[in-house]
């Protein structure tokens, strides 16, 4: 994870009052019944069932296979009280991603923590922070350390399964089952936080997709934390690219149909595994791709996203992916027509090519 020198271009307002405080069926609404603009040639306000009108035969969704898992448990920090530990993924040396969040709701990163403080989780559970990760000042906004790299001591994996929930920020209006984090492609666990980009597909809408000729590729990517601040670029993450989804999305190219990624996480995932010369080949490991208009997509036409904050390096990823001009005519119709933020919101479909 790097600081990014770029900024989006892209202006809104505010969206803390867009939030979507629940998930959509708690809110009344099927998982397929969220709101979906259509970023094409011109704007289109629709609804995610109807996702077939706008892809042709031949065009080739790609989804993440990643399972949400519960990452975040209650958590005492010996230097100053009750905070919330979001668990964000263990490293190869067996350290953990983790980050310090504010007690009671995971609100604020907490910014101030140094290096050697324990913090206790449960019965026989701590970490020992050991530095930041990926480098001192890895909170480019308010100074100090989002992130760290933790000894654990105990079984945290084992703890989180038994203990914890899923990874959830102040802006809810309660805790929800880890089951409303799962998308109906999630086969693999070990997403820290969800894929939701991919929640209102349902197996009904995947079906008619695929009967009317659309295809359905996978890949696999397990996302870290998604609360990045301002410049502050996605984490290293563990992917894969199979062959067989390699060989489909250079076929799909080929032939001419367009290559529509299912989320930020899809993109990052097969952007890894192609070259510049636009091949895709088949791929695994650990991840840095940082995806913008510096360093744009080469393979994707398109893009199923939620509505991501001002400044943040996911926005950035949709520029790259959808251009600067029809990225801000999206963003101002959704914040104009009250479309709703975050993982349970509303969502988008950029067809820049159609």
């Amino acid at each position: 994870m790097t600081t990014l020198t770029e900024r989006p271009l892209t202006k809104f307002g505010n969206p803390d009052g867009l939030t979507a405080a629940a998930p959509p069926e708690h809110r009344g609404v099927p998982r397929d019944g969220v709101r979906l603009l259509v970023a094409a040639d011109g704007i289109t306000h629709a609804r995610f069932r109807d996702l077939p009108r706008f892809l042709r035969p031949g065009d080739l969704l790609v989804v993440n296979t990643s399972a949400t898992v519960p990452g975040e448990l209650d958590a005492v920090r010996s230097a100053a009280g009750p905070l919330v530990l979001h668990a964000a993924t263990e490293l190869d040396d067996g350290t953990w991603v983790v980050e310090l969040r504010s007690a009671p709701d995971a609100e604020k990163p907490v910014l101030d923590a140094s290096a050697g403080e324990v913090i206790a989780v449960a019965a026989g559970i701590s970490l020992t922070l050991v530095a930041p990760y990926p480098h001192a000042g890895s909170a480019p906004v308010g100074g100090g350390n989002r992130l760290w790299r933790a000894r654990v001591h105990g079984a945290l994996r084992s703890t989180l399964d038994r203990h914890g929930r899923a990874i959830a920020y102040g802006y809810l209006d309660r805790s929800y089952p880890i089951e409303d984090y799962q998308t109906v492609f999630g086969l693999h666990p070990g997403s820290a936080e969800m894929p939701s980009a991919a929640r209102p597909f349902t197996h009904e809408l995947v079906t008619r997709l695929v009967s009317s000729g659309v295809m359905v590729a996978p890949v696999t990517l397990h996302t870290g934390v998604s609360s990045q601040d301002a410049g502050e670029a996605p984490q290293p993450e563990r992917f894969e690219v199979t062959p067989a989804t390699a060989r489909l999305v250079n076929m799909t190219k080929a032939a001419g149909g367009r290559v529509v990624a299912v989320g930020t996480t899809s993109t990052r995932a097969l952007e890894s595994a192609t070259g510049r010369d636009g091949v895709v080949t088949p791929a695994a490991g650990w991840t840095e791709r940082v995806i913008t208009p510096d360093d744009p997509a080469r393979v994707v036409d398109g893009l199923v996203s939620g509505w991501h904050n001002p400044d943040a390096s996911h926005l950035l990823l949709v520029e790259s992916v959808a251009g600067p001009a029809l990225t801000q005519q999206a963003y101002a119709e959704a914040f104009a027509h009250g479309y709703l933020w975050h993982e349970f919101g509303d969502s988008s479909l950029f067809l820049p090519h159609d």
